[in-house]
C-alpha cells in the first residue's frame, strides 16, 4: 500500500467531474439562470389530471344541460373523438357556492371547494388537439409530438434551480404515465440534465440504485477515477454540452443518495399534517396520491423547482388517462376525484399555513374537457374546445373566474386562452419574459411557446 495515496474529499471535489466531484462548479452552474424581471414565485407544483377531467361536471356548472336533458344539441356539434354523439347530458351533480367569493364548486371537490378564494378559475381554455398524446405533449411542451422540451425543463434550463442535492425538475411516479410516454417530460433537444427525474416516493429505493452497493471509501476512490477520465474525454470533446450534462447528472446522483431517503422519509411530519393530506385514508390510491402531494411540499422546501404529480388511478380505470370517462362517468369521476380532492386542498393549506404559497404556484387542469352531450348511455368524449383550470399561489389572482364557456359548456365564448398563454403566465410569474427565453437548434431559435402566447393578465394579482 506503501506509495499510494487516497485522494481528500477536498482534492476530490475540486479535480473529479462525474458522480460527485466538482460539486461547486455544479452548484454554480444550476444557479446560473437569471430572471428577466422580479419573480413572483419560485416554484411550480403540477397537478395533472390525466384524461380529461369534464369541466361542467368540476367548476363550470351549466344549468341549461338539465333543462334539456336528453334532447338534442340546438348548436352545431363537430366531429369527436369516438364520433357517437347523443343527446344533452346534465351534470350528475350538485354545485355549492363556497367562500367569499361566491365560486361555485360540484359536489366532487367539496376539499377543493373550501379553498375557492385561494384559486384562479379559468374557465375559457382551448387546445387543438383532441387525441390524448397529442393534447398530453401540446400541454407540456406546446408542440403535440415527442421531441421537444416539456415545461419544466425550460423553466429549470432558464432559470436552474436552488436546489443542491436534488434535480430541479422532479416527476412523482405513483402514478401512471399520461398517454405519450415519458417523452411527455423529456428535455427535448435541451441538455439532457434539464429531462423529468421520476421519484416514487412509496417504494424502499425511491429512486432507482440511489442506495449505495458499496462502502462510502471505496465508492469515493471509485469515482475519483472516474472522475479523472470523464474530465479528460470532456476536454477532447470541446466540452460538449451533451457530455456535460451527462456528467452533472451524476453528479446530482452522488448527492442525492443521502438527500432522497431522507426526503421521502415522512417520520418528522406530524400526524396532523399527515392526516391534513389525507395520508390515513383506507383507501391506497388516496394515500398514495396524498404521499405525491405532501413530498411535493418537502420537494419545493428543498428548492426544487418544478414538480408534477401523476394520477393514482382507481381500481378499474388506468391506461394513463384515469379522468377518461366515455362511459360511467359518475363512477369514474366519482372514484378520481376521491383519490384527488382532499391531499390538493391538504397541499394548498399546508403551504399557506409554511410561508411556501406566496412563492409556489399550483396548476390544477387535464389536457382537454369533456363534451356536454352524451356519448353511448354515460360517458362524455373529449372537447377542446372550451374547459376550466384552476391556479394558486404567489402573483394570482384568487377567489377570481377568467372566461366563459356558452350556455352548454361546448365552446368558449369569452376570453379564449391557449396553451402557449398559461406557459407564458407561468413563466412570467416567475420572472421570465418567453419570447426572451431561446434555444437555438437545427437553425432556428425555439422556444417553449413557439411563436404564439400573451400573458393572462386578469389572471395576476
Amino acid at each position: 500500500m506503501s506509495g499510494r495515496r487516497f485522494l481528500s474529499r477536498r482534492e476530490l471535489l475540486a479535480t473529479a467531474s462525474m458522480g460527485f466531484g466538482n460539486m461547486a462548479f455544479s452548484s454554480l452552474l444550476a444557479q446560473e439562470g437569471k430572471p428577466h424581471h422580479a419573480p413572483k414565485i419560485e416554484h411550480v407544483i403540477f397537478c395533472f389530471m390525466s384524461g380529461g377531467v369534464s369541466h361542467i361536471d368540476s367548476f363550470d356548472p351549466k344549468p341549461r344541460l338539465a333543462k334539456e336533458a336528453g334532447q338534442p344539441m340546438p348548436v352545431p356539434v363537430d366531429r369527436t373523438m369516438f364520433n357517437q354523439n347523443g343527446a344533452i347530458f346534465p351534470s350528475p351533480w350538485e354545485f355549492k357556492n363556497y367562500g367569499q367569493s361566491g365560486i361555485p364548486v360540484s359536489a366532487l371537490f367539496p376539499q377543493m371547494g373550501s379553498c375557492v378564494d385561494d384559486l384562479c378559475v379559468i374557465r375559457s381554455m382551448t387546445v387543438k388537439f383532441m387525441e390524448h398524446a397529442q393534447a398530453n405533449f401540446y400541454y407540456h411542451s406546446g408542440q403535440p409530438f415527442a421531441g421537444f422540451p416539456s415545461m419544466g425543463a425550460w423553466i429549470t434550463y432558464g432559470l436552474g434551480t436552488p436546489s443542491r442535492n436534488l434535480p430541479g425538475y422532479v416527476v412523482l411516479g405513483s402514478g401512471e404515465i399520461p398517454l405519450g410516454g415519458i417523452n411527455v417530460f423529456g428535455n427535448g433537444f435541451l441538455p439532457a440534465i434539464h429531462q423529468g427525474s421520476f421519484l416514487y416516493p412509496e417504494r424502499g429505493d425511491p429512486l432507482e440504485n440511489v442506495t449505495p452497493k458499496e462502502t462510502d471509501e471505496k465508492q469515493r476512490r471509485r469515482l475519483g477515477f472516474i472522475g479523472r477520465l470523464d474530465r479528460e474525454f470532456l476536454e477532447s470533446t470541446g466540452r460538449d454540452t451533451q457530455v456535460d450534462a451527462a456528467i452533472r447528472n451524476y453528479e446530482i446522483a452522488y448527492r442525492m443518495q443521502a438527500s432522497v431517503p431522507e426526503l421521502v422519509d415522512l417520520r418528522g411530519e406530524s400526524d396532523a399534517t399527515k392526516k391534513l393530506y389525507g395520508l390515513d385514508s383506507e383507501n391506497a390510491g388516496k394515500a398514495a396520491y396524498a404521499r405525491q402531494c405532501l413530498i411535493a411540499r418537502r420537494l419545493i422546501e428543498r428548492g426544487v423547482r418544478f414538480v408534477e404529480l401523476t394520477i393514482v388511478p382507481p381500481k378499474g380505470l388506468g391506461g394513463g388517462n384515469s379522468w377518461d370517462q366515455h362511459g360511467k362517468l359518475k363512477e369514474g369521476h366519482e372514484a378520481n376525484a376521491f383519490h384527488v380532492d382532499q391531499p390538493i386542498a391538504g397541499l394548498i393549506k399546508d403551504l399557506k399555513a409554511r410561508g411556501l404559497f406566496e412563492k409556489t404556484l399550483v396548476i390544477w387542469s387535464g389536457e382537454f374537457g369533456r363534451a356536454p352531450f352524451a356519448q353511448g348511455k354515460d360517458g362524455r368524449d373529449h372537447n377542446p374546445y372550451g374547459f376550466s383550470l384552476w391556479l394558486a399561489g404567489g402573483g394570482v389572482k384568487g377567489g377570481s373566474i377568467i372566461g366563459a364557456t356558452d350556455e352548454y359548456g361546448y365552446r368558449t365564448v369569452e376570453s379564449p386562452f391557449t396553451i402557449h398563454d398559461l406557459h407564458a403566465t407561468v413563466l412570467h410569474l416567475l420572472g421570465v419574459d418567453h419570447e426572451r427565453l431561446t434555444f437555438r437548434f437545427g437553425g432556428r431559435d425555439f422556444r417553449l411557446t413557439d411563436v404564439h402566447g400573451q400573458l393572462i393578465r386578469a389572471a395576476l394579482s
